[in-house]
């Protein structure tokens, strides 16, 4: 059994040293010796352990994209049955922690390649329906209980929180000078009170 789960760390920490390679190279950038070098080891034994570079690939940046949904769901499910509480929950993690958030810079390096590579672009776009689908759903749960009043439909409502995520958390990685995290969740926060017609308080 020793020999499965060595394998099974390594290639966890191929995915970490391909997450670094993105973020420093670029998703065209990151060839296989970057890879290799990031994780100390010969371009043999990387594709000793991932033979296709391109599963690599994926991998690292599903691994990269698990942050803004898969996390996000559990998150909301350990949250008092609140929308109000869950809504400002979502604003919060949908921002970078800080300017040199790895695993959001890794998603902004994604997205400059999504232009030229259809798999960036599948993945992108797929990771931004599942983050609308989570705010729509809480949208619509403060809708039937009485607690929003939205001017606009529940899933145009999210998907405009989702894009403002995406394009303050660029101005953060891209180290703007007076856009942090902290004031980027209040702008979205505006938002989201004129958009639910809720205060918005926690």
């Amino acid at each position: 059994m020793a020999r499965p789960r060595r394998q099974q760390q390594r290639r966890s920490e191929l995915v970490a040293a391909a997450q670094r390679a993105i973020a420093k190279h670029g998703q065209d950038g990151a060839r296989l010796s970057r890879v290799a070098e990031e994780a100390g080891l010969t371009s043999g034994a990387v594709l000793y352990y991932y033979p296709d570079l391109d599963e690599l690939m994926l991998e690292a940046n599903r691994a990269g994209m698990e942050r803004f949904y898969e996390q996000r769901v559990r998150m909301l499910s350990s949250l008092p049955d609140d929308p109000v509480t869950r809504l400002l929950a979502l604003i919060e993690s949908g921002l970078p922690a800080d300017a040199h958030d790895a695993e959001v810079r890794l998603l902004c390096e994604l997205g400059g390649s999504a232009g030229r590579n259809h798999v960036s672009a599948a993945l992108l776009t797929s990771l931004f329906d599942r983050q609308v689908s989570i705010y729509q759903l809480v949208l619509e749960q403060g809708v039937a209980r009485g607690l929003f009043v939205l001017r606009e439909s529940a899933l145009s409502t999210a998907r405009n929180l989702v894009a403002l995520e995406d394009a303050y958390g660029y101005r953060i990685v891209a180290q703007h000078p007076v856009i942090d995290s902290v004031g980027a969740r209040e702008l979205i926060t505006s938002y989201a009170r004129l958009a639910t017609g809720h205060p918005l308080t926690a």
